[in-house]
């Protein structure tokens, strides 16, 4: 059994990519103990697959009407079972969620896409980026000049892996308190759009400019924004409260008395062209020497190579290595049950005997899975 706040809880994952995989990762660094199910055939497992760690696979040939009658089985044993293919496709398995539902009235059955079950995109390939430009995330995004990418942070993993994890754990705390299942539609569409809520609200209030870099938080502003050093190093300034903002001034040793219209939008882009002059005078390493740990609100912006030897990130245990590979250990972090990575990426069809006899297949029933020629090994 995992170790963690989700310990007992059972989830069927059916495998797929970025988002799924993430959430299931999620749930199994706290202790839930997810069992994924991989389509049968040679599977190699690297433990630079990060976000495939701490669960158990089980192969199986979803064209074989054993294996779906499998599936079937095991989610009358599980809390939530969730899938990340088009709508649709998991009906055409036989594997929907009517059926499910009827196999295990209590169950939470989360369904992953880009755009969700419904709408005129429904049924549309995208990725990431399509989803987060109907929300307006990301044109409020980027350099003056066009629309950047933010990696697929706001909406794979942010708009739909986190709140896919969200939403299951709802429904098994409502399955738990009424005896009722439900179906879980998580849109990354929606959850981007959700992750937008506090800049609608300043829209709203006239406190956003729908352009880039012209707000508090975009980089508009020259006390929010990165500047690069004398080594070609860069450093991230957030000195939005005027008492930082006169810290950032003392650090940095500017007495220009145009730095006092802090909230001049029309100074911003002049302001922001002295403070960069500024810091361009030394290193990166001399910027921390200065305001390291101040009320600047500052830190150096570290490559993927730094971040971990970083001493914050160090004393806190932020980054673990397991198989030789460097990876950010289990968020939040928990006082009296805390998670653990739960064991390593699997190769698919690993764990077949295993994971099935713990969710109470007989060694004869695996056996003769094994047979019929649709279980892996």
């Amino acid at each position: 059994m995992g170790k963690g706040p989700l310990s007992g809880l059972k989830v069927i994952e059916f495998a797929g990519i970025g988002p799924g995989p993430f959430c299931g990762m999620l749930l199994s660094d706290l202790g839930a103990d997810v069992v994924r199910i991989d389509r049968k055939g040679q599977g190699r497992s690297s433990p630079a697959d990060i976000t495939s760690r701490g669960r158990r696979s089980i192969g199986l040939d979803l064209k074989n009407p054993a294996a779906i009658e499998t599936c079937l089985k095991l989610m009358e044993g599980a809390d939530a079972v969730f899938e990340g293919f088009r709508p649709g496709v998991m009906e055409r398995l036989g594997l929907g969620p009517e059926v499910a539902l009827k196999r295990n009235p209590k169950l939470v059955y989360g369904r992953m896409t880009g755009w969700g079950q419904t709408g005129p995109y429904a049924n549309a390939a995208g990725h990431d980026m399509n989803y987060i430009a109907i929300t307006g995330a990301l044109h409020a995004i980027g350099t003056g000049d066009k629309p950047i990418p933010p990696l697929n942070l706001v909406g794979d993993f942010g708009g739909g892996a986190l709140y896919l994890a969200f939403g299951l754990l709802a429904g098994v705390l409502n399955a738990r308190a009424t005896g009722e299942g439900q179906v879980i539609d998580c849109a990354m569409s929606d959850g981007a759009a959700s992750l937008m809520a506090m800049f609608y609200g300043f829209k709203a209030s006239g406190m956003w400019k729908d352009e880039r870099r012209a707000n508090l938080l975009d980089g508009g502003a020259h006390f929010y924004d990165t500047y690069q050093c004398a080594d070609g190093k860069w450093i991230s300034i957030g000195s939005i409260e005027p008492q930082f903002y006169a810290l950032l001034l003392e650090k940095t040793g500017i007495n220009d008395p145009a730095f006092a219209a802090q909230m001049d939008r029309g100074a911003w882009n002049d302001l922001r062209d002295k403070l960069a002059h500024v810091i361009a005078q030394k290193t990166q390493a001399e910027w921390c020497e200065i305001m390291d740990a101040t009320d600047v609100c500052f830190a150096p912006v570290l490559d993927l190579d730094a971040a971990p030897k970083h001493p914050h990130n160090v004393a806190r245990q932020t980054f673990v290595e397991l198989g030789g590979v460097v990876q950010p250990a289990p968020a939040p972090r928990f006082s009296a049950t805390p998670g653990e990575i739960q064991g390593p990426p699997p190769a698919i069809g690993a764990h077949d005997r295993e994971a099935l006899s713990d969710w109470g297949f007989s060694t004869a029933a695996i056996d003769e899975l094994k047979a019929a020629g649709a279980l892996a090994g």
